[in-house]
């Protein structure tokens, strides 16, 4: 997996050289890792909302005895967010780790809790902007996440580099 990174690394860094004087390496990084992550994001919620959901309502039972259970159901747009949530949680963590957040020294089982902390934060977010957007204003899904992803971009910044892999002074 570090030859992984370091390849990655490698490839987003041949890039860096032109944005040297508006932005440092690491928000650099940053912003390739969280970038392609956010495009794996959004192709996984289209496809997974296109054809695997199929705009369907979502129902699940969850057993709590023998011959018992609950029914829940999930709107498509939602049903696809906790989908495709897990996926990108451990992509984006494994990039910031190895590639944009190197010099943290904190363990690693520390970075991913305070990690997971900001994500939870961020998926609050995309929780009450995807029922806000489409629900609310009617606007399509797909598109509903995109703005929603560029709003957690800031707030997911910050509290990665001043809180999930800060560095030991």
């Amino acid at each position: 997996m570090n030859r992984l990174a370091q390849i990655i690394t490698k490839i987003i860094d041949f890039f860096y050289p032109p944005f040297r004087k508006v932005m440092s390496e690491q928000l650099f990084r940053y912003a390739a890792c969280g970038g392609g992550n956010m495009v794996l994001d959004w192709v996984l919620y289209f496809l997974i909302y296109n054809f695997v959901i199929g705009h369907d309502l979502v129902y699940i039972t969850l057993p709590f005895r023998e011959g018992t259970g609950v029914g829940l159901c999930l709107t498509p747009h939602i049903a696809t967010l906790c989908i495709v949530f897990p996926i990108t949680l451990l992509t984006g963590f494994w990039l910031q780790k190895y590639v944009t957040f190197t010099a943290s020294q904190l363990n690693g089982w520390r970075q991913f809790f305070r990690y997971v902390t900001i994500v939870a934060l961020n998926l609050a977010v995309n929780y009450f902007g995807l029922k806000l957007c489409v629900e609310v204003w009617g606007w399509y899904p797909t598109p509903s996440k995109m703005v929603i992803t560029l709003i957690t971009v800031a707030i997911s910044y910050l509290g990665q580099k001043y809180y999930s892999f800060r560095v030991k002074k």
